[in-house]
């Protein structure tokens, strides 16, 4: 299989063949992957100036994904910190770390807004608690994680005020 390939820190990735991923473990499953996405973690990742990084080289990035199953459904994937990243043909997920799709979802568009949308949750739901009524205030609400921040707010404090 090709995979995108980081042989060395500050240069490009490679699409180059790496061996075929291969399912060891009781709840892992190898899926074909459909969409990743393109994070600044990901990128930081690549870059080997992630605080988890440990600087071991070659290195497949990517930390979560869109992948379909050997059953063909699709499931929204997360890594844990591995050099065996997302961005190849094929990868091997723990399926408690991941959630199967409905039918019909954008599997680009599930990849892309998964990453910030599980941030803001996170921040938002577990580390403020954020209630209904209450407000919130996202400083850069109009990158892609900041939109998604006012979106997550939104749903989490209904009656109070997001921007």
């Amino acid at each position: 299989m090709r995979a995108a390939v980081v042989e060395e820190f500050g240069s490009p990735p490679r699409w180059t063949e790496v061996p075929d991923p291969v399912a060891t473990g009781r709840h892992e499953a190898v899926v074909d992957v459909v969409a990743v996405g393109l994070h600044p973690r990901v990128r930081s990742q690549a870059a080997g100036s992630h605080y988890t990084s440990t600087d071991e080289l070659p290195l497949i990035p990517g930390i979560d994904g869109v992948g379909r199953d050997a059953e063909g459904r699709l499931r929204y994937f997360v890594l844990r910190d591995t050099v065996h990243g997302s961005m190849a043909q094929r990868a091997v997920i723990d399926v408690r770390h991941s959630v199967l799709l409905p039918p019909g979802a954008d599997p680009a568009q599930v990849a892309a807004v998964m990453n910030p949308a599980m941030s803001s949750w996170i921040a938002l739901r577990q580390r403020v608690g954020l209630r209904a009524g209450q407000s919130v205030l996202v400083l850069g609400a109009t990158g892609n994680a900041g939109a998604m921040a006012v979106r997550v707010a939104r749903r989490l404090a209904p009656g109070g005020r997001a921007g």
